[in-house]
């Protein structure tokens, strides 16, 4: 079993940033993607940002303010996130395709969710 923990969520004002961290810990033999999804009151669940070892990949509504990054010695994402709007409300959740063994299959597994505010 693999385990997401995120840290970093809170209230902002519009403009202001926030650092959002994934840890995974567990059965991990390797990972193949990690990334940030987040799901707003009444809408589906979207990706934000997701990081491979080799790429990066954003929402349109996030290219240039929200940065992906990745630890993958210690098996942590990170999004920093600058000049939040409003509309960046949600729950962000974490995301890691895990392999638990080397020639085993991906399974996808997810944190428990961070709430991100931003209200004036």
């Amino acid at each position: 079993q693999v385990q997401l923990v995120e840290s970093g969520g809170g209230l902002v004002q519009p403009g202001g940033s926030l650092r959002l961290s994934c840890a995974a810990s567990g059965n991990i033999r390797s990972i193949n993607a990690m990334g940030w999804y987040r799901q707003a009151p009444g809408k589906q669940r979207e990706l934000v940002a997701a990081a491979t070892s080799s790429s990066t990949n954003y929402a349109d509504s996030v290219k240039g303010r929200f940065t992906i990054s990745r630890d993958n010695a210690k098996n942590t994402v990170h999004l920093q996130m600058n000049s939040l709007k409003p509309e960046d409300t949600a729950v962000y959740y974490c995301n890691a395709d895990v392999r638990g063994s080397p020639w085993g299959p991906l399974a996808k597994y997810w944190g428990q969710g961070t709430q991100v505010t931003v209200s004036s």
